[in-house]
Order: C-alpha cells, then structure tokens, then sequence
C-alpha cells in the first residue's frame, strides 16, 4: 500500500513557534514525491547520526547512583565545573518555556520541591522565575532580564522552541555564570550542561516499533501531534516516520494542539473514511479523547502509543487495548538544580547530561497504576519525587507554587 504524507504549514527551523490555533495539517496534501523519501519536517529534522546514537543508548545501563534516576546518565563526557566553585547559597534564576500542559505541570512541582530541599541545606537562597507562557518573545524578553537585572548566580532555562531561543542562551553564556539548559534544546553548545532524557528518536523508535510488531503490512496509523517546531517532538516524529515507510505502514499526521475536541474530530474524520488500526501520540495529551472517539464509533480499539500520563493508563487499563506508554523522564525537573549544587561545589558533571527514559509496558501498568494510586488523571507515573518533600500530597493537589 502506497503511503501518504502530509506537509506541515508555517514549520521549524528558524521559525518561531506558531499559534497552537493554527497547526492542524491538511490531510490532501502530499509531499512532492515518494522519492522524496519524508515530509517537509522530516527533512529538517532527521539527524541520522543522533538517531543512531539515541537508538543505541536506549540499551546502555546508565552510570550514577541507584535508585535516583534523576542523577544517572549515559555515555557521559564530563566537564570541570572548578571555575565556578563558591561558598554560600546561590540565587538561581529559571526562564521557563510554560507550565501550559500537565507534563510540565507536574515537573515543575517536583522540582520546587527539589528546590526547597536545597535551600534547606543552604545551596540555593533563591530561584526567581519568569514563566514565557509558551512565546518565544517573551522567554527572550525574560533571558534578557535575568542578564541584566536578576542578579543572578546562575541559569537555568527551558527553551521555549530551539533556533528563536539560541541567541538569548548565548547572550547567557558570554555573562561567564553557569548555564544550564534542560528538557528542550538549543543550537549552541556554550551552556555548562544540557539536561535531557535520551531524546525524541528514542522516543520515536521506541512507539514505532511497537506499532510495528503489532500491525500488519499496509494498516494505517493516525498521528496526532502537539505542534511544530519543538527539537524532541519533531525528532520523535521525524524517527517513527522513517520506520514507518520502511515498514509498510500508512501514515497520515496532524497537529492538535492537544485539544480533545481537536483530536475528536481528527479520529472520526479519519474512521469514516474508513479502518484506523493505529495510533500514534508525540505526547500524551489527549489520548484518552482518541480511544474515546474509537468508542463513539462503535469500533474495536486501535493499538496505540500514549504517554505515562495517569490518564491513558487507567484508560489502557480499562479498555484492555494494546499499549505503550513512552516516557520523556519527568523527574529531568529535579537534575537542573541539582546540576547547580555540583556545580557550585566545583564537581565535574556530564557536559550532555542524558538520562534514562524508557517507556512503561503492558507488564508494567499495574505496578506503577498502585505507585501512583491517588494522583490525579494529569500526573505523570515516572515523575520521580516520591523521596521529596510534600510527597504525595503536593501532586495530589497539584499545588502550583
């Protein structure tokens, strides 16, 4: 069955991100040629050496203390940190990209309560934040404050999207205090270290596989995506499309904005055209409106890939479908401040600071369904912060500081 593609409007790159409004994709639009060998984003994205080096760090043990995957890493090339040793606490200052969905949501309680961990110990005084709100204007804007106005020890910043964010981080760096960017990156490598969990190819191997394995020859797959121009939803796209054209499965992809109501209609557009025997997710918001839109229709459940959001596990769970539930390791929250304690105390640490992620399987689902009993349908299983303070309580209510 030949595939079909769909090109991405006002995509990547330098390009700052767009209105989340305006990301669907058009269905009817295909790339120039099967020859072309990937859509538009693809193109930009795909990095076949990182892909290599991503798929093969999904097997390696990781180094660093057990039982705390938030200080562990892979394939670490560490980097000295004595110029920066000094006494007494520090005032971090934090440019958040958003604490718009509830990923970040739930990272951003853990890692306040890493933070007041740390100030109890006398290693952080402070940690202004400025919040973007998901716009690459005002997290610049913010950066920009910070150098010139914070009075700050050190950075620490989660891009917004990675190009618009590049000059501001450097702007950062050429301040001579540490930087540390974590989760999304950027396109330089002055900062100190870059927190990440393995990254989007890991994640795209690791769903399209399974999608893989689990299908025929010739099923199609509907992707729902969150939004363009983000490095790991565009990597985790960029390697699930690849396996899916060299395995003979049909693929068609849209943008959602992770709106249910969205991805509703995405879904039943999509069945009354006809079979849907899968479903691919660059995050797992929303999933749960996916399999209900399945339900609505009255047909059998797709084998599908969500998220470790509490949400689509109890759906797995109920449903019975077929699942995987990928991870980009949540507790990545807690290694940017606990980057700043090494830091200030002149250890060496990763200069690319990976951290295991590795997605929860069928096996799996009860163990960490008990773990988390109690927490609300937004959490994320593998959040990591059973050992702080406020725990369970503070993600309960989802308390944001």
């Amino acid at each position: 069955m030949r595939r079909r593609y769909t090109v991405a409007s006002a995509m990547v790159g330098a390009l700052a991100l767009i209105a989340l409004a305006g990301c669907t994709t058009d269905p009817n639009v295909a790339a120039p040629s099967e020859d072309a060998g990937a859509t538009e984003e693809a193109v930009e994205w795909f990095d076949q050496e990182l892909y290599d080096k991503q798929y093969a760090e999904r097997s390696v043990v990781p180094e660093g203390p057990e039982g705390q995957p938030w200080l562990q890493y892979i394939n670490a090339e560490m980097t000295d940190t004595s110029a920066y040793a000094s006494t007494g606490a520090k005032k971090a200052c934090f440019a958040n990209a958003s604490i718009s969905n509830p990923w970040r949501t739930t990272g951003w309680i853990t890692m306040n309560q890493q933070l007041k961990v740390l100030q109890d110990a006398g290693v952080i005084s402070e940690m202004e934040t400025r919040d973007a709100q998901d716009s690459d204007d005002t997290q610049i804007a913010d950066i920009d404050y910070f150098i010139e106005e914070g009075g700050c020890d050190i950075f620490l910043i989660s891009p917004n999207s990675t190009a618009a964010m590049t000059p501001a981080v450097e702007r950062a760096c050429d301040t001579g205090k540490p930087v540390v960017v974590f989760d999304r990156g950027v396109q330089t490598d002055c900062p100190v270290t870059f927190v990440h969990p393995i990254g989007g190819f890991a994640w795209g191997i690791d769903t399209a596989e399974f999608l893989i394995e689990e299908l025929e020859p010739g099923s199609k797959v509907v992707a729902l995506r969150v939004l363009p121009g983000v490095d790991v939803l565009e990597q985790r796209w960029a390697a699930a499309e690849k396996l899916f054209g060299e395995n003979d499965i049909e693929a068609v992809d849209y943008f959602t904005g992770a709106d249910p109501a969205e991805i509703k209609k995405i879904i039943s557009d999509e069945l009354a055209k006809g079979d849907v025997d899968g479903i691919w997710m660059d995050a797992g918001d929303g999933a749960v409106a996916a399999i209900e839109a399945f339900e609505d229709a009255g047909v059998d459940y797709p084998v599908m890939t969500g998220e470790d959001e509490m949400s689509f596990l109890r759906k797995w769970k109920e449903t019975g479908l077929t699942g995987l539930a990928p991870v980009y390791s949540n507790f990545q929250w807690r290694t940017p401040l606990l980057a700043a304690q090494k830091i200030f105390a002149g250890e060496e640490i990763p200069k690319e600071w990976v951290l295991p992620q590795s997605p929860i399987t069928a096996e799996e689902v009860d163990q960490y369904l008990e773990a988390n009993e109690g927490m609300p349908d937004g959490h994320y299983a593998k959040f990591g912060g059973e050992d702080l303070p406020g725990y369970p309580q503070v993600w309960q209510d989802r308390i944001i500081p």
